[in-house]
C-alpha cells in the first residue's frame, strides 16, 4: 500500500455536497482506504474569474495502486459525477487532482508527481497543511511552512 494525496474541488451544483460525496466515492473504490482528510475550503476562481466560488478539499488514501492507474480511476470518478471539460479552467462538477504519492516522482505527458503547481496554490496547501503540515514537499520544503508563506486572500475554511 502506498499514501497518495489527493484535491478535490467543486464549483457546482452544491460543491460542498459534491465534494463530501467524492470523499465517500474514494473511500468505497477498491484497493483505497480514505486515511485522513482536510476541511472544506471556499476559494475564489483562479484563472477565469468569471465563474461560482469553488469548495476544495485534500485527502490522503493508502491504496494499492500505482500512479496512473490511481489516475485513471480519479478520472472515471470526474466523469460519473458528469465532468465536462469545456475549457482550461473552467466551472466544474468535480475536480480530482493527483498531487503526491509517498515516494514516487514521475514525469509522463499525463502525470507528474509531484504536481508541478501545488506550492503556488493556497486553495490546495491551506488544505493540505491543515490535513497534513509535517508533509515535506520535495524541492519546495514542509508544507506547514509553504502554506503559511502564500497569501491566501479568497480562501476561507468553511465551520
Amino acid at each position: 500500500m502506498t499514501l497518495a494525496v489527493i484535491a478535490l474541488g467543486s464549483n457546482l451544483d452544491n460543491p460542498v455536497e459534491r465534494v463530501e460525496a467524492a470523499l465517500r466515492q474514494l473511500a468505497a473504490l477498491p484497493g483505497m482506504r480514505l486515511t485522513r482528510r482536510s476541511s472544506c475550503y471556499r476559494t475564489v476562481p483562479v484563472g477565469y474569474a468569471d465563474q461560482p466560488d469553488f469548495i476544495n478539499a485534500v485527502c490522503e488514501v493508502d491504496t494499492s495502486l500505482d500512479a496512473t492507474a490511481l489516475l485513471q480511476q480519479l478520472l472515471q470518478l470526474e466523469q460519473q459525477f458528469g465532468r465536462v471539460r469545456s475549457f482550461r479552467n473552467a466551472p466544474r462538477v468535480l475536480d480530482l487532482d493527483l498531487l503526491l504519492m509517498d515516494g514516487v516522482t514521475l514525469a509522463t505527458e499525463f502525470l507528474t508527481l509531484p504536481h508541478p503547481r501545488m506550492h503556488e496554490r493556497a486553495f490546495v496547501m491551506l488544505p493540505l497543511a491543515e490535513m497534513a503540515p509535517e508533509y515535506v514537499l520535495p524541492g519546495y520544503g514542509v508544507v506547514a511552512h509553504i502554506a503559511a508563506s502564500l497569501v491566501a486572500d479568497g480562501v476561507c475554511r468553511l465551520p
